[in-house]
């Protein structure tokens, strides 16, 4: 089982085209897979026969996991690199809801999410029978502890799941679960957002004189992007007494897809004019929505945009992703009164709100204030983006 993205430790079989016996040709899918984020497939090194398949469809494997064994020539074999290699055991599915659910990845080193703290007085017994459950801490926030100094005894834990039986439960989405861990890690973090209004008059009127047309969103991402290319201090990460500048102006934009939202990025968006970032981006939104983003397309962005306003919703404090530090939020556009001096009255103006939702370790108020400044300042020439 290769190493399918960033924070993935492992993957299930949805498709397996092949048969022991069947001939395929190198870089051939030869299953089909599903991650957290995304349904891809694995090819294979080079050409061969198929001679075991030890993998079973709707079945998880960690990430270097045995799927399976091909018959190839010698050649291939010494150009692989796995000619003296000894046949390892066959892969075993991860865990379920009730044996130990940590994966633990055969390939050491990967990045993969560690489990979110958050409850306080966890005695080893409690942890123990939390890990056995694959539970988190957060799970288990809203029980009430009955030992000494509030401490969550194993009979509250066990009364608490007990009484969960009562009521109604729907399994959550693998995408779900996902997020969830996703947002457990960036609420480690101090956050705060910031806002501020936006006309759009101007963005409108060009978006309008355009054969095609870019959506809000991405204007408010290339104006991101050229902010960021000018000080990319904003979008660095705190690493001990560091502030680490990313290599590179690489923006993640939010696209729902079924029971969560993915991530798709746009690589040196800052280096990159809106028209033709559009074609690119339009291509992401569809295989986002189809959960197929290529790994090239997936983790790595230092920012991501999300368009909340497309659900009538005007403001909200977004979470930035644990490996990012701002997330720009645009709200919906509405007609608002604004007061021409000249005239002497007020006038309807176009305009949304634009949030920014920060890592405060990082970034102070002003800071922040001055990049939305600078974002709203590009989206008023249009033209430049």
């Amino acid at each position: 089982m290769p190493q399918l993205g960033e924070s993935i430790a492992e993957a299930t079989i949805v498709h397996l085209p092949f048969t022991v016996g069947d001939q395929v040709a190198a870089d051939q899918d030869v299953m089909e897979v599903e991650t957290q984020k995304a349904t891809m497939g694995v090819t294979a090194p080079c050409g061969g026969v198929i001679v075991e398949i030890c993998v079973e469809p709707q079945q998880s494997y960690p990430v270097g996991a045995v799927l399976g064994y091909l018959e190839v020539t010698d050649a291939d074999a010494e150009r692989l690199g796995v000619s003296d290699m000894p046949a390892p055991s066959a892969a075993q599915p991860t865990g379920t809801m009730t044996e130990p659910a940590q994966v633990m990845p055969t390939v050491h080193g990967l990045p993969v999410p560690v489990s979110a703290g958050g409850m306080a007085y966890l005695s080893p017994r409690m942890k123990a029978r939390m890990n056995e459950l694959g539970l988190h801490a957060a799970d288990l926030s809203g029980i009430a502890g009955s030992g000494a100094a509030g401490r969550v005894t194993i009979e509250d834990l066990e009364d608490f799941l007990y009484r969960l039986d009562e009521h109604k439960q729907s399994k959550a989405s693998s995408m779900r679960v996902a997020v969830a861990d996703a947002m457990r890690r960036s609420w480690t973090r101090p956050l705060a957002t910031v806002g501020r209004p936006v006309s759009l008059g101007v963005m409108l009127a060009h978006r309008k004189q355009q054969t095609a047309k870019p959506g809000p969103a991405l204007y408010v991402l290339r104006a991101l992007a050229l902010a960021l290319g000018e000080n990319s201090a904003p979008a660095g990460r705190l690493i001990g007494g560091k502030i680490v500048h990313p290599k590179a102006i690489d923006i993640g934009f939010a696209v729902e897809a079924e029971d969560g939202v993915l991530v798709p990025v746009l690589r040196n968006a800052d280096t990159i004019p809106l028209a033709k970032l559009l074609p690119r981006y339009d291509e992401l939104v569809d295989l986002a929505r189809q959960r197929r983003l290529p790994s090239s397309a997936q983790g790595g962005s230092i920012a991501t945009i999300t368009n909340f306003g497309t659900f009538g919703l005007t403001w909200a404090t977004p979470i930035p992703l644990p490996e990012q530090t701002l997330v720009i939020g645009l709200g919906a556009g509405r007609q608002m009164p604004h007061w021409d001096a000249a005239g002497a009255k007020f006038v309807p103006v176009m305009e949304a709100d634009l949030t920014l939702s920060f890592d405060h370790r990082v970034l102070d108020g002003g800071a922040a204030g001055r990049l939305l400044a600078r974002i709203v300042e590009l989206l008023q020439a249009p033209e430049t983006l």
